[in-house]
Formats: structure tokens, sequence, C-alpha cells
């Protein structure tokens, strides 16, 4: 897409003086990974196209600190942790977006106890109340016919009990979403969670990777549907595994969203 992406950082609208309604942390993921800049990037297009007053640290942002704590560096996630905090209190930030379910679940439950307590927002939480407040409008019916299934992250799903904001943006969208036989409170992990995303995995009969994956196929999907960066690069390596990478897409719920609004002609 040729469209220039708007985004300002927290210490430019400081310098003028504004403070933004909404922090938006891109994370680790949605910064470096290739594949997960296409997230961030569907993702601001939506805000901005919704008229959201948002900002982002720019290089003031550092990592949540969820792999040390994951890893058992509890030191380090403290002293991750404290620089984070200490910078959004210094911009007096109050709420918080992010696309990460992992720096979603530290912020919310993990950083009131060394003083950064903020409302924190998963991006399909603050897609659904956009669509409902009508400040992003789906006309519908670009996905009719479509077989896709959704994958809950852990920390979204069983780790904070949201289930629903996912499933009802793509509901929006007309979307009848086959369940795989392991779905919400029975949901199973992509295999990155934990801080397992950085290292090998144990010797196993099964890479957890590919039998989430298979679970997936057995759907018949055209399209997986994610909400975390991690899941999608293991659903994604799950795919490939199979050799279905042809056939089936691995698609953020913010990218099919974007898509959605943009085949039928809301610009």
């Amino acid at each position: 897409m040729s469209e220039k992406i708007k985004v300002r950082t927290m210490a430019e609208l400081a310098a003028e003086g504004k403070e933004p309604e909404i922090l938006f942390w891109v994370g680790c993921a949605g910064s470096f990974d290739d594949r997960a800049k296409k997230i961030t990037r569907a993702f601001t297009r939506l805000l901005n196209k919704a008229g959201v007053d948002f900002a982002v640290l720019g290089t003031e942002e550092s990592c949540s600190g969820d792999p040390a704590k994951r890893a058992g560096n509890e030191f380090l996630f403290q002293m991750q942790a404290m620089t984070n905090i200490e910078v959004m209190n210094a911009y007096n930030v109050k709420k918080i977006v992010t696309t990460c379910p992992h720096c979603y679940n530290t912020f919310k439950n993990e950083y009131p106890d060394l003083g950064g307590k903020y409302e924190v927002y998963h991006h399909t939480e603050l897609l659904q109340s956009l669509l409902d407040e009508g400040k992003l409008k789906v006309e519908g019916g670009s996905y009719e016919g479509m077989t896709i299934t959704y994958h809950d992250p852990c920390y979204l799903g069983r780790g904070n009990g949201q289930y629903e904001a996912p499933r009802a943006v793509l509901q929006q969208l007309e979307i009848d979403i086959k369940e795989m036989q392991h779905h919400k409170e029975n949901s199973v992990c992509c295999g990155a969670g934990g801080a397992q995303m950085f290292k090998e995995a144990e010797p196993q009969k099964e890479e957890i990777f590919v039998m989430r994956t298979r679970e997936a196929l057995e759907t018949k999907p055209e399209v997986i549907a994610t909400a975390c960066a991690f899941c999608n690069t293991m659903i994604t390596d799950g795919v490939k595994h199979y050799n279905k990478e042809q056939e089936v897409k691995v698609l953020d719920i913010a990218e099919l969203l974007e898509q959605g609004l943009n085949s039928t002609g809301d610009k």
C-alpha cells in the first residue's frame, strides 16, 4: 500500500504541549520483525482512518520485559519495567493499546505493582470499540463464503479472559468462524509463549506449533486469523511445515479488518 502512514511520537507532541489520548505500544516484534511490521502498519492505518488521537514512543520504547520474566530473570524484568514506567509516567500516559498480548498482559497485570497503572487495551478490544462507535464502518460481504478459523492467543484468552473482542470484529466483517477442536478456554498454545519463542523446543514427538496448526488445518480454512505476532509466526511456520502456504493465509485481525474496509471502498 503506497499511502504514507501518519505517526507522531510522544516527544514531538510533548514539545507542542500536547498529550495524546492513547499510547500505541508497538512492541519488539511489531518494530523489528518484518512480518509483524505489516500488522503494525495495518493497525496504524486503522487508527488513522478512525481519527484516533494516538502517538508512539519511537526510540524511547524498550522491551516490556515479558520475555525476561517468563525466562525467570526477575531482576532484568524489573529493570526493564521500571525504565518503561519512568518514561511513560513522564509523558503522563493514561491509556495504552498494543497488538501484543504479551505486552498487554504485562502492562495490565504486572506493571501496577511497580507503579505503572494504566488502562490497557489489546488492539482487538479497541477495534471492536471503534466499530461499535461507528468510527470504522464495514459494509460486509468481503469474506462471504470464505472459511476462516481463529487461534486464541494464550495471554489474551486464557490469561485475561478476552475471547469475544477478536470474534466480534470478525463477525462485523460477516465472517463465519469455523472453530478448531480446542478454542476459547480450551485453546492450545502456539508454542511461543513463556519465552519459548527465543529458544529451541525440547525434544518431543510433535512440536506444539505443528499440532496446533494441524488442528487449524482440519477446519479446511482459507485463512487462519491470529491476534498476536508470536502466534502469527508459529502458525505460519506450521502452515509451511504442512506445505500449505499457497493455499492458506495467516493474517492478523487488524489485517483482515483493513482489507475488509478497503474492499468495500471505505477509504
